[in-house]
C-alpha cells in the first residue's frame, strides 16, 4: 500500500504550503507532527534521512525530499491528474519558478530574520528596518496581481501554495493594509475560499500568528 508521509508542524508556513498541495490533490497521506521549537528534528527518522534536518520532510515509500518548493513540485508531477497547479508549458513554468524563487529568498527570509531571533533567541524587540523585508513582499505580490487573479495569470498554482503560506504568516508582525494593498488583499481572500484552505493553512497560521504577537513587544526604529 502506497504510503506518503509528511513530518513537520502546521505553524511552519513551508510544511503549510505542502498540506495546502496535498489537500488540492486529494492525495491520502499521514502527517506526523516534528516539534521543532524541541529539537525532534534531530532526533529519529529526520536525522538519518534529511541531513538538513528541516521540515516539512517528504516520505514518499521510501523516496526522502525536503524543501517545500521542491516538494510542492514532485507532487504535482507523480500525482496530479493534469498540470494545471504546475504548468508543463516552458513559459508558464518558468513564471511558476519565479514565484518559487521569490517566496524562497524574499518573502520567507524577510519572516524568518525576524521569527528566527524570537525563537532562538527570546527576542521580543524588532527594528523597523526588518519588518521592511515583510513590506516589501506585501508591495511586491500586490504588482505581481495588477492584470490577473492568481501568481501566474489567472490560474491557481503551487505558486499561489507557497506564497500565501507565507504572506499570510506577515501578520503576526505587520498586519496587511487592504486599503494599501487590495489586489494582495482580494488574492489572499480568494485564496481562503478553497474548501481545504482553513484545515490546511488558516489553522496552523492563526497559531503562529499569535504566537509572534504574544511574542512582540515592540518595533523600533
Amino acid at each position: 500500500m502506497s504510503v506518503i508521509i509528511l513530518y513537520g508542524m502546521d505553524i511552519s508556513s513551508p510544511v503549510r504550503a505542502c498540506l495546502l498541495t496535498l489537500k488540492a490533490l486529494g492525495l491520502k497521506f499521514e502527517f506526523k507532527h516534528v516539534n521543532v521549537l524541541a529539537g525532534e528534528q534531530l532526533t529519529g527518522e529526520l536525522i538519518k534521512h534529511n541531513p538538513q534536518h528541516t521540515v516539512p520532510t517528504l516520505n514518499d515509500n521510501g523516496f526522502w525530499l525536503w524543501d517545500s518548493h521542491a516538494i510542492c513540485a514532485y507532487l504535482v508531477d507523480k500525482y496530479a491528474k493534469n498540470d494545471a497547479l504546475y504548468p508543463r508549458d516552458l513559459a508558464l513554468r518558468a513564471r511558476v519558478h519565479q514565484r518559487l524563487f521569490f517566496d524562497a529568498s524574499v518573502l520567507y527570509m524577510a519572516l524568518r530574520s525576524i521569527s528566527q531571533a524570537m525563537f532562538r533567541h527570546n527576542i521580543s524587540i524588532v527594528p523597523r528596518e526588518k519588518t521592511q523585508g515583510i513590506i516589501e513582499g506585501y508591495v511586491l505580490i500586490e504588482s505581481f496581481l495588477e492584470k490577473s487573479t492568481y501568481l501566474v495569470d489567472d490560474r491557481l498554482t503551487i505558486a499561489d501554495f507557497c506564497c500565501v503560506a507565507t504572506v499570510s504568516s506577515f501578520a503576526g508582525i505587520v498586519d496587511l493594509d487592504a486599503k494599501k494593498y487590495p489586489k494582495l488583499s482580494a488574492w489572499m481572500e480568494r485564496m481562503k475560499k478553497l474548501p481545504y484552505y482553513e484545515e490546511a493553512n488558516g489553522r496552523g497560521c492563526k497559531k503562529y500568528v499569535d504566537i509572534l504577537k504574544s511574542r512582540l513587544t515592540a518595533i523600533v526604529s
